[in-house]
């Protein structure tokens, strides 16, 4: 019961004035960091030709140089014939040493970064281990391999600091090429086109180095780490930062193109971009710690829609044009759900229950996407419908690649080769 003095009245009127200006304030905040869904029609959309199939390839020529698969990051593999993988492991490669990211493949081999900064080379077709380097403490991103040579990222130079470095590496020598060190840590997967290495790191600086000896090129300063990796199409590198800016940068020179925010109020509601930015008919597709997922103009940075979801966003988008669905993007989120979004307006064509929380990118290999939850679970299911063909419980954060006849998928410490329906069933073999 209230107290009823003039003074009591008075601190009773204090108390629930405050009250209601908190309850105001959260409320705000809240708004703020969840904001509302955005579709803006005017801005530019190419829908362009679909990338050439690929057909399944286990000889010397195969490549998947990058995180994302290709330069554009679209996470999105097309096959000539549809993969269906089964539940019979070929090889494993063993331990108890946590795998976050996938690994690339070139040539008859497999290239995997660990946690713990150890580099392995791997034949692709029976899990041997023919060499493998610590370069590091830590590490938390996928290697670039392009003209037989391996880039990798270190967060962690020397236990207990601060700094990290980058790597160059020719496995089929098992040399290290060149080192160079850097002056924060750095996590995002690398990227190779031209000549010239890109990735971005915690103090949100972004490097161009030569390819051939790591010599610095150009800089570029971002307001926040850029934990992802830089996405290329057109002349043009795309990434997000921890300040909550998306970027457009020219890749020859660094120079800033456009600089893009979340949009919400006060800035309150730009939060953090994590993930690897997608790029596909002239937009970057990203996800947002706020819950939102993002579609910019790669001309100018316009904002083309925002489509909210209920946890955030570390996933990396997978993006496709589908057959008899059109232009897609796939995303998961903290919410525990599986999106697959109209690439064009943000709309939800559908969206699953995924069983967990997804932390990591999606992938789409032919007409399926492959995702991991934090349940412990990879999931591959049609992409038109978003019916589950195949599960294995194995898995956390980005699902796996395909050489077109192996599934690869990496499990929380471990690396298993799936046969599929492409696949013979030979000797299976074990590596630790």
């Amino acid at each position: 019961m209230f107290p009823r003095s003039r003074k009591g009245r008075v601190l009773v009127g204090v108390v629930v004035g405050a009250i209601v200006l908190a309850g105001a304030a959260i409320a705000f905040y809240l708004k703020a960091r969840n904001p509302s869904d955005v579709s803006n029609s005017n801005v530019a959309f190419v829908r362009t030709s679909a990338p050439k199939p690929n057909v399944a390839q286990a000889d010397a020529n195969f490549a998947w140089p990058f995180y994302g698969y290709d330069a554009a990051r679209t996470h999105n593999f097309p096959m000539a014939q549809p993969l269906r993988p089964t539940h019979k492991v070929r090889w494993s490669l063993r331990s108890n040493v946590l795998i976050e990211f996938n690994p690339v493949a070139g040539g008859d081999s497999l290239f995997l970064l660990k946690n713990n900064a150890a580099f392995y080379a791997i034949r692709r077709s029976t899990g041997v281990v023919y060499w493998k380097t610590l370069l590091g403490n830590l590490a938390a991103s996928s290697p670039a391999y392009v003209d037989g040579v391996a880039y990798c990222t270190i967060l962690v130079g020397v236990k207990g600091s601060d700094r990290g470095k980058v790597v160059a590496l020719n496995p089929a020598k098992k040399k290290i090429l060149w080192t160079r060190n850097l002056p924060s840590r750095s996590e995002s997967s690398p990227l190779v086109r031209n000549g010239i290495v890109y990735f971005g790191s915690e103090d949100g600086t972004v490097y161009a180095l030569k390819a051939k000896t790591g010599k610095q090129i150009w800089t570029y300063q971002a307001g926040g780490a850029v934990k992802g990796g830089l996405a290329y199409a057109n002349g043009k590198l795309f990434f997000g930062d921890y300040g909550g800016h998306v970027h457009g940068i020219d890749a020859n020179t660094g120079k800033s193109i456009w600089s893009s925010g979340g949009g919400g109020a006060l800035g309150l509601g730009d939060g953090q971009f994590y993930g690897t930015a997608a790029v596909a008919f002239g937009r970057v597709y990203i996800g947002n710690t706020n819950s939102s997922i993002y579609s910019f103009s790669t001309a100018n940075g316009a904002l083309g829609w925002r489509q909210g979801t209920g946890g955030y966003v570390y996933s990396s988008a997978a993006v496709a044009d589908v057959a008899q669905l059109g232009p897609t993007v796939f995303i998961g989120s903290y919410d525990g759900r599986l999106y697959a979004l109209n690439a064009q307006s943000g709309s939800v064509r559908w969206s699953i229950n995924a069983g967990g929380q997804i932390s990591g990118g999606i992938q789409i290999i032919g007409d399926l996407v492959l995702f991991s939850s934090l349940a412990n679970r990879t999931t591959a299911v049609g992409i038109r419908t978003g019916r589950t063909i195949w599960s294995v419980p194995k898995g956390q954060f980005n699902p796996a690649i395909t050489d077109g006849k192996l599934l690869f998928v990496s499990s929380i410490t471990s690396l298993f080769a799936y046969e599929t329906s492409a696949s013979a069933g030979t000797s299976s073999a074990t590596s630790k």
